[in-house]
């Protein structure tokens, strides 16, 4: 062993068992960064010549270091997602089991419309996204950065509608459940050189159709048919047309 292998293992001796190794470079996984590229690396390896891997094809033994911070999501509706699998790192910032849960329960409410948008974008075209995440301080919450990234999956049927990613927080989580705003994002494609989809309600069926704003001409009036004129519609129109019958008077029958 070299005298740099010797400086990156300590032995620890508790007092009541053997000597435990601990590698410093086993926590070094922690490093967003770090976690990230290893994820997407292991997910460009089972492609096998494919532009998306299958869901199928995802072994959690070959991400043991970024297994806690990883996760699968099922789109169910346009622009939601829903956790399927989840590691460790994620239940302890929710505080609880986030099996089922939507992805965007992690989100302040402020930021889940982009969040939905950009979620929806990996389904449809297909492509890559990374996003950058804050946490606020709040008592007993110190500030937290984060990252996240999700990579497009097939299903057993064949269409992209399950997604492979991980949520890597720096720093003490502090008192659960923690949620984050989206401070920025970026779509990347699966192939180099290949187009991307920008995030955009109109992706997942929100938008509405442009409205003609354009001055109509004004309703012609109605006619009254009989006379050829317009029809009064106001009262005081009707009015006018109201005419006064005088009575003819009796005549006396003298006879």
């Amino acid at each position: 062993m070299s005298e740099r292998d010797d400086d990156m293992c300590k032995s620890v001796q508790p007092p009541d068992g053997p000597a435990r190794v601990v590698r410093f470079q086993d926590y070094e996984a922690c490093r967003p960064d770090k976690v990230l590229r290893e994820l997407r690396d292991y997910w460009t390896s089972i492609r096998k010549g494919r532009a998306v891997p299958m869901r199928s094809d995802v072994d959690p033994r070959g991400i043991s270091r970024a297994l806690d911070y990883a996760f699968i999501i099922e789109r169910i509706a346009p622009g939601a997602g829903r956790l399927r699998l989840a590691g460790r790192h994620l239940i302890d910032l929710m505080g609880m089991e986030v099996r089922g849960m939507p992805l965007c329960a992690f989100l302040n409410t402020s930021s889940r419309g982009r969040f939905s948008d950009v979620l929806e974008s990996v389904f449809k075209g297909p492509q890559i996204a990374r996003m950058s995440l804050h946490g606020r301080a709040d008592y007993a919450r110190p500030e937290l950065k984060a990252q996240m990234l999700l990579l497009p999956l097939k299903s057993d049927l064949g269409d992209v509608t399950r997604a492979l990613g991980c949520l890597v927080a720096e720093g003490d989580t502090g008192v659960a459940p923690r949620r984050f705003d989206l401070v920025q994002d970026e779509v990347l494609p699966i192939i180099e050189g290949g187009r991307t989809v920008s995030p955009s309600p109109s992706a997942i069926g929100f938008a509405e159709e442009a409205q003609d704003f354009s001055p109509r001409r004004p309703a012609e009036p109605p006619r009254d048919l009989a006379r050829g004129v317009p029809r009064p519609e106001t009262p005081e129109e009707r009015r006018s047309l109201f005419r006064v019958v005088q009575p003819k008077p009796l005549e006396n029958d003298d006879d």
